[in-house]
């Protein structure tokens, strides 16, 4: 393994854990711990634990809630997709998903006995949904845009999002999660804690997108103005702002006279700079600004990666 392929192999495997670190925190301090059920396999893995509980009455036997936990269900669950994952996805992805699964089980339970044993972070279910719901989805976002997964449902996720493309990954993670929040609300028994799970899932999915497809997000410039003026502006755009620029010939409908069209796709922090040279150097410039969901190509999105 050359010195760049291992760099890149450790900067996703960091990346990974520090996912799996907070996906785990969401989990254990805020749902796990309020009873909410966090959708996937890991609200699957709360409702059974909780289910357990009943079962015994609150008083579990040691080896029973040994082997029974949330953390250990969500592995003993995720063993059929697994297999599932290595079908569609081959070895590289399930390795990736099955450390990733391990790892944020594992921190699930160092934060169950270490801290939710000894103290609750809070008993306020909003409060536990919304800072619990975004925790998941900022962990999850990490831990998706490096080509893994917490193994579970998002395995099914990636496998329907490569037949439906055009529906978004937190879309398609949702609407599974809506048919365990029905089944959390027929064993919770509670209508108001299935709302606050629908508040965390709706928080998740928001973080979730957000991480995953916030950073190929730009804004699309068009900036119509005069053959002499548009030099001057691609000229400190290309220096000041080291963004590349493309000239598109137009001409005025109503003046008949020639124009040059600045055709720029710029991340959003560098915008108001690019605003501030258009107007230094032709305040008379007709300027229409847009949003830029996705943009591949240098300095983007790989044309050649996997569609998250």
């Amino acid at each position: 393994m050359t010195k760049a392929k291992l760099k890149t192999y450790l900067i996703r495997y960091a990346v990974i854990t520090l996912g799996c670190i907070i996906f785990s925190i969401g989990v254990s301090l805020f749902l796990d711990t309020n009873n909410i059920a966090s959708g996937g396999v890991t609200g699957i893995a709360i409702i059974i634990n909780y289910a357990i509980e009943q079962a015994f009455g609150g008083n579990v036997p040691t080896i029973v809630h040994t082997i029974l936990n949330t953390g250990t269900l969500i592995i003993i669950i995720n063993i059929p997709l697994f297999i599932l994952g290595a079908i569609f996805f081959g070895k590289k992805f399930i390795l990736s998903t099955m450390y990733s699964t391990i790892v944020s089980s594992l921190f699930i339970e160092l934060w169950n006995i270490t801290i939710v044993e000894k103290i609750k972070i809070t008993k306020d279910p909003l409060l536990a949904g919304i800072f619990g719901g975004a925790l998941f989805g900022l962990g999850l976002g990490l831990i998706f845009r490096m080509g893994s997964t917490t193994g579970g449902t998002d395995i099914i996720v990636k496998i329907l999002r490569k037949k439906f493309r055009y529906i978004k990954t937190g879309i398609i993670s949702m609407c599974i999660d809506i048919v365990i929040i029905g089944i959390s609300a027929i064993v919770f028994k509670d209508f108001d804690l299935t709302l606050y799970t629908i508040i965390s899932i709706v928080v998740m999915t928001a973080a979730f997108d957000w991480v995953l497809y916030g950073g190929n997000s730009a804004k699309l410039v068009y900036i119509i103005t005069t053959e002499d003026k548009a030099e001057e502006i691609s000229g400190k755009i290309l220096k000041e702002l080291d963004v590349g620029a493309t000239f598109v010939d137009g001409e005025g409908a109503y003046t008949g006279k020639d124009k040059r069209i600045i055709l720029c796709a710029i991340k959003s922090f560098l915008y108001p700079k690019l605003r501030d040279v258009v107007r230094e150097a032709d305040p008379k410039a007709f300027t229409i600004v847009t949003s830029a969901k996705e943009i591949y190509g240098e300095g983007y999105k790989d044309p050649h990666d996997e569609d998250l």
